[in-house]
């Protein structure tokens, strides 16, 4: 210790308030990030729906009929917003639909029955029909597929790899290719792609959910630099576990929100994502934040200890996943 201090001591005067100021400036950006995070969670408002049309301006939503889609309806219909639903079932679409009318007056809907596994032509062909005109502000890509249980890669069925890869990136895309012009051409709107931590960090056992979102993430980020001279909005959503169907959740906490509590941060917070490694993403959900905080400062989204947490928790969901449907094998 001794000679280190004379070490120190041999050290000239500025050389020593130089590391100094450097140390100091090191901590407080530090300091000053962790504060921004803190007001972008629980202070912070984002940004007002309105900017993106007055009342009566359409939103088109995917995925519509169940979950965080039909929630996504429900909360834009509550702001004034019309709705074009597109979903895979026409009659879930249609009782969404009088549902909303009769709760929301003077609320106008248009439905879409599209099945995004077959990839058709005509569907984007019929989306592109049924908005000619429509002033949409607002386009929520919420349609998604994961797996049904974690499984690796290797024996992951061919056809639940297809239709992951189709309904996440090329739906997502073509939907966008069909609504996005309109808004480049008004000079307005806003594009929300529903991302996943599972595409923000690697996934093991659910490899292929894992890079379909990996994917969205960076097209979302490209995306936003390109329209934002159009004055076109593209956010990323960053989610943790929501309680819906495809996270297979029933129970909600502070880990874990339901689906009306979910969505009214995600449209509570457009754009407050600053603190965020990657452009134009936020995570609304602010136990979601301060997990995602607390990863990309200490260990980095690649890290091998956040990936080997992902494999060991999704080894062992495998597994139970696998005795619950023996039990249920048993009994039939």
């Amino acid at each position: 210790m001794a000679s280190f201090n004379e070490l120190v001591a041999n050290v000239p005067q500025p050389v020593q308030w130089a590391f100094a100021g450097i140390g100091a400036l090191y901590v407080g950006t530090k300091v000053l990030g962790y504060l921004q995070f803190l007001l972008s969670v629980f202070v912070l408002s984002g940004t007002n729906l309105r900017k993106y049309g007055k009342k009566g301006t359409w939103a088109v939503v995917t995925g519509a009929s169940d979950g965080l889609g039909k929630e996504f309806a429900t909360q834009l219909a509550a702001k004034g917003f019309n709705l074009v639903l597109v979903s895979r079932t026409q009659s879930k679409l249609q009782t969404l639909a009088q549902e909303l009318e009769s709760k929301f007056s003077g609320l106008q809907t248009k439905i879409l029955a599209m099945d995004f596994t077959a990839d058709r032509d005509e569907d984007y062909e019929a989306l592109a029909k049924l908005i000619q005109g429509l002033d949409v502000g607002i386009l929520i890509n919420n349609v998604g597929q994961s797996h049904s249980i974690p499984t690796p890669f290797l024996l992951t069925e061919k056809k639940e790899l297809q239709d992951i890869v189709t309904i996440n990136c090329l739906g997502t895309l073509k939907v966008t290719q069909v609504v996005a012009p309109g808004m480049q051409s008004r000079k307005s709107g806003l594009i929300l792609t529903m991302g996943s931590f599972g595409g923000w960090a690697p996934t093991p056992y659910l490899a292929t959910y894992s890079g379909s979102k990996a994917f969205l993430q960076q097209w979302s980020s490209a995306l936003a630099a390109e329209l934002k001279p159009s004055n076109v909005d593209v956010q990323l959503v960053l989610s943790y576990l929501v309680t819906t169907a495809m996270s297979k959740v029933r129970r909600s906490s502070l880990l874990i929100p339901n689906p009306k509590q979910f969505v009214r941060a995600a449209l509570g917070k457009v754009g407050t994502g600053s603190w965020q490694f990657m452009p134009d993403t936020y995570t609304p959900w602010w136990s979601h934040a301060f997990m995602g905080y607390a990863a990309e400062t200490f260990l980095g989204t690649g890290s091998k200890l956040l990936r080997w947490y992902n494999l060991t928790m999704h080894v062992d969901i495998r597994k139970r996943a696998q005795r619950k449907a023996a039990r249920d094998a048993k009994k039939q």
